[in-house]
């Protein structure tokens, strides 16, 4: 794993041209779609997710468009930060802001539409929310990259270093396939943004975490990347007296 001191730094000129953005063709509908009302503004979150025949899916396909313009907004997100920061960690400190910005509305938004009545023989219950360490890490694992990858993480793990450690793996990262990082850079993670939006939706369930994304590539898996989560001490010392 990628060092998490933060000592990290390379010059201004090194970051300016870093990264090779390989641009989605305006042809490509290949699609993993992406929710058209989350791409208008970063506030609203960004959803990517297979679509289903239902009634209730077919009515939200009409809101989804492919996966490459999701794929140029990121680009685009990448592009202004790498131009404004003097280092990678400074540059994965403000995509880990972009992404909690995201996380944040996020944790409001999922457990509403969870809430909302998929059809008119049911009624609207009220927004419920984990709290809990463990439902809350299965609720992200899950839910929360079905909602936006439209398949759960590949895997959720605890540390057998330290307690308060817990490892999301996403082996085939669907935000970064458009971007390639050199070889003189491999420690930086563009999975920062989605390490900020992770961070938000535990501090949202008063989980509070650092989340900090690393690249952990394989020979199978090349981008295969490990969000680990830090948890606050209160959290430990709450989750030990709730057993």
């Amino acid at each position: 794993m990628a060092d998490r001191s933060g000592s990290r730094t390379v010059s201004a000129a090194s970051t300016a041209h870093v990264l090779k953005l390989r641009g989605p063709s305006i042809l490509d509908k290949s699609v993993v779609p992406v929710r058209a009302s989350t791409l208008g503004s970063l506030a609203s979150g960004v959803s990517i997710g297979s679509a289903s025949r239902s009634s209730a899916a077919a009515q939200a396909d009409a809101h989804l468009v492919a996966l490459a313009s999701w794929q140029f907004l990121f680009s685009a997100i990448i592009s202004y930060s790498q131009n404004r920061v003097t280092g990678i960690a400074e540059f994965e400190r403000k995509l880990s802001a972009l992404g909690y910005r995201v996380g944040a509305r996020l944790a409001e938004l999922l457990p509403l539409r969870e809430s909302l009545p998929i059809s008119t023989s049911r009624t609207a219950t009220g927004p419920t929310r984990q709290t809990r360490l463990l439902p809350l890490l299965l609720y992200i694992h899950t839910q929360v990259y079905k909602y936006l990858f439209g398949a759960p993480a590949t895997a959720l793990e605890k540390s057998t270093e330290n307690q308060d450690e817990y490892m999301i793996t996403d082996n085939d990262p669907i935000l970064t396939r458009s971007i390639e990082i050199p070889k003189d850079m491999s420690q930086l993670s563009c999975m920062a943004f989605m390490a900020g939006l992770v961070e938000a939706i535990c501090d949202g369930g008063n989980c509070q975490a650092r989340v900090t994304a690393h690249s952990v590539p394989t020979d199978a898996f090349p981008r295969r990347t490990v969000l680990l989560v830090k948890l606050d001490a209160s959290v430990m010392e709450r989750e030990a007296k709730l057993g």
